[in-house]
This record gives C-alpha cells, structure tokens and sequence, in this order.
C-alpha cells in the first residue's frame, strides 16, 4: 500500500503537507511525492531506495508556496502525476492496485493516447487513473467513469483549482479520512498523521464516497455506501499504532490479538516476547493477559533500518531483516522464549534473521505465536504477496499433497487434520519448538467490526469483489 495526504488552507500549506507526508513513510519504500497548487504547479519526486522521505524532502518544501497540495509515500510508482485536461489542470496520488492496468493501457493506447510515466514493470497505474479520470467531461464523471474500468482497488486524492477531490475506493479496502483545524482541512490514509498537526477526524469517508475540501470547508460530491470491506490486515500489521481505521485503534486491535492467542494457550515459558515493531503490542497483549512477562531479547535497530515487508525485492528484504534486529544474549541464553509476530508471510526473514538468532544466542525453547491465520492467498488489492508460490502455507501444503491444489478449504479450517500437518510443516521447517496461528474469529472479534465489514481474502480467498489476480 502507499500512504497518501491532501492539505488546504487560507495559508501556505507546504509545511504541514510535508510533515503529514513523512508520518506515512511505513507505508512505502519506492518513492515519494510533493505537489503544491499556488501562482504555479510545484511537483518534487524522489527515490526514498535506502533513504527517508525527511532527508529527501527536507529542503524541498521549503521553495513550495501554495494554499493546496498533495503528498505520498509510494509502494511502488512514482507520483504524484499531473495533468492539463479539458476540464483543467488537476493532480492525483493513489493507493490501490489496478488489476487490469495493462489491458486498459493498451485501450488507450488504441485511442492514440500515450504515457510519460514508463517504469520497468508496466504502466504507472496513477498516471492510467489520471487518463481515465480525463475522459470524463467533468471531474466527478471522470472518476466514475475510471470506477467503472478498472479491476481491484483504488483510493486517491485530486488537487486541482476548486480545492482537493477525496475519493475513497468504490469497494471500501483502503481508508480515507478527513481532518479540519481552524482554516484548514486535510485528508489521509492514516490518521496517525493528524495528530501532532492539530487536526480533528471530521469524517471516514464511506466506500466510494466524493468529498471536495477547500478553505471554505467540505462538500460531498457523491454519496458513498455501508456496503464495502476495509483491508483486515490493517490492523494487523500494515497500519501505523497511533492510527485508527473506522474509528477503530490499531495499537487497541492488536493488544486484543495478542490477548486472544494467550487464551488458547497453555504452553510454558519464561518470558513473552515481539518480532519488533510489528509483533511488540501482539506481545504485550499476550504477557498481559497470560502474566507471563514481556520481555525485548531482541532490539529493533530503528534509526538505520525500515520494515523489510514494505521493499519490493527479496535481495532488500533479506538484507533489512538481517541487519536491523540486535539480540540481547544475557536476555535469551537458557530461555523458553513466547515470540509473537504479525504473520507469516514468506517465513524467510522469520527463519533466518529472528528465529535463528535466538537458538544462536541459547534460546532454551522458541514457541512462536502469530496474530492471524495462516496468509493463502496473495492480494489482489495491494502490492503486498503478488504470488502463492510466496506463501509459507501453500508451500508446506504442496509438501503435504506433492502438487498443488485449488480447493484448500481443509487447510483453512483450524479444526481440520489437514490444518494441523500444515502448521506442523511449517515449524519445522521454521525450525521453532512448536507455532499456532490466531483463529479468524479470534481476529475479526480483536478488530470489532462484523465479518461482512472486512477484507479477508488473504485468509479465506472470499472478498466483496470476488476478483482474483
């Protein structure tokens, strides 16, 4: 996912544009983005590959003068794009993932439209979503007409001279909220961004819901609908703790996480510890409840090293999560040691960079914990697992029958043999004394919304959209 932010004000906005900015940066690695509207059209894009947005931007923002703009951490493209359209200059940031980008690519393509944006993998799907949203005769029609063509998810934001557009994806999965202070309104991805800005949470903005935000204040465009499912691994692992998703506290949801695994377990240990950042408040859930305590054998170096889930390539991911993480030998030698994590999702870091360093270091036993099920099914909504060949459980799945299979029904169920052989194969081949994944249920009462509310597909292969890659 990227994390995207929109800011308007009766004054000059580049400051607290860039700082809302930066407070996205655990959503993206790619690049980053800035973009003000004022006398002109100021736009600045950097690599953040082995870098932060702060360092990147820092000067940047201060040459930027304008009462509107828009910024964005992106997973994997560059943004934002700008565009001068029949209905007038106008500049986008998105979150989401365009299944169809190629094939509405090439429609264009007919119609003898062409792309600047070029990258290694494809078109830029925020430079396809500007075309497609230039094709309508008005900036709402434009949107909807966009809606209409594509296949997965797509929140955005759009500056243009009326003020900011916020969009929310027609299917609910990425969030949008809107803030006020004083003479100013804003918009984000993450509410974590408002906080220390002096914003207020105005509104969630409902699925497929048009908001216009100016100085004046906030107009809705389009009404949005109840009926949509947000991304449950929101509150798992992507989000931000401080931030809150349909006013619900991702630091809260995971605490209740790790509550629940201690109450379906029974194993004895000497301490309860976190796979830092991401396993740390499933940990504290888990000591507090089992009153087993909470200890940090291993130390997240935070200062050099970013998430390794967020990096595209495999090479980056390794290398993050083999240098970040310190282990305290005084802390782990002789140990039973609880670790609790968000999921398993490849299992390669989990394996060689944090498992291993505990046995390394004289761990006694390692009973790994996770937050979720068992991840079966790779996104079709974001750029997070693109293929099942990636997953831990298929992989071990494939073991078991010695093929793959497309009904995987028994493996989903916690109750099932199968179920059981699967998370076998997987702690073994993890290397840990023994592992056990959070029930769904477990999960869906942790997060407190109804089942029908969330995304499950990674889990279940079920979504509101019924579209798979």
């Amino acid at each position: 996912m990227s994390g995207i932010f929109g800011i308007v004000s009766r004054k000059d906005c580049s400051e607290e544009l860039f700082y809302g900015t930066d407070y996205l940066s655990h959503l993206g690695t790619e690049y980053g983005g800035l973009v003000v509207f004022g006398e002109k059209i100021v736009r600045k894009i950097h690599t953040l590959r082995q870098s932060q947005f702060k360092s990147k931007f820092y000067d940047d923002h201060k040459d930027m003068r304008g009462n509107s703009g828009l910024g964005v951490v992106s997973a994997k493209e560059v943004q934002p794009v700008c565009l001068d359209s029949k209905f007038g200059p106008f500049c986008i940031c998105m979150t989401g993932l365009i299944q169809n980008a190629e094939e509405l690519a090439d429609e264009l393509h007919k119609k003898g439209i062409s792309f600047s944006e070029i990258t290694e993998t494809g078109v830029n799907s925020t430079e396809l979503v500007a075309k497609l949203i230039a094709e309508g005769e008005t900036i709402i029609e434009g949107i909807n007409h966009m809606f209409g063509k594509i296949r997965g998810s797509c929140s955005l934001i759009l500056v243009n001279n009326e003020g900011i557009y916020a969009i929310r994806d027609k299917f609910g999965y990425s969030p949008l909220v809107v803030g006020r202070k004083e003479d100013s309104w804003a918009v984000t991805s993450e509410t974590s961004a408002f906080y220390n800005l002096g914003f207020e949470i105005k509104k969630y903005l409902l699925p497929g819901e048009i908001v216009l935000l100016n100085p004046s204040g906030m107009s809705q465009k389009q009404k949005g609908t109840t009926i949509g499912q947000i991304n449950g691994f929101l509150w798992i692992y992507t989000g931000f703790p401080a931030s809150s998703y349909e006013g619900v506290n991702v630091e809260i949801v995971r605490e209740r996480c790790g509550r629940y695994l201690a109450r379906n377990d029974n194993v004895k240990a000497d301490m309860v510890a976190g796979v830092p950042d991401s396993g740390t408040t499933h940990a504290i859930g888990y000591a507090l409840e089992s009153k087993i305590p909470f200890r940090r054998p291993l130390i997240k170096y935070t200062p050099g090293y970013d998430r390794s889930y967020t990096p595209p390539s495999q090479e980056t991911r390794d290398l993050i999560a083999k240098m970040k993480l310190i282990p305290v030998k005084d802390l782990i030698e002789g140990q039973r040691i609880i670790l609790c994590d968000d999921s398993i999702v490849r299992g390669t870091q989990l394996k060689n960079y944090t498992v291993q360093k505990l046995w390394d270091n004289g761990a006694k036993e390692i009973h790994l914990r996770i937050a979720c099920p068992p991840l079966m099914f790779p996104s079709v909504f974001d750029y997070s697992t693109r293929t099942i060949e990636e997953l831990a459980a298929r992989r071990a799945i494939r073991a078991i029958e010695g093929k793959d299979i497309e009904d995987v029904s028994e493996y989903i169920n916690p109750d099932s043999e199968k179920y059981k052989k699967m998370v076998d194969h997987i702690a073994k081949e993890l290397g840990v004394t023994s592992l056990k994944y959070q029930r769904l249920d477990d999960m869906i009462k942790a997060i407190g919304l109804p089942r029908d509310r969330l995304c499950l597909y990674v889990w279940t292969g079920e979504s509101i959209a019924d579209q798979r890659a």
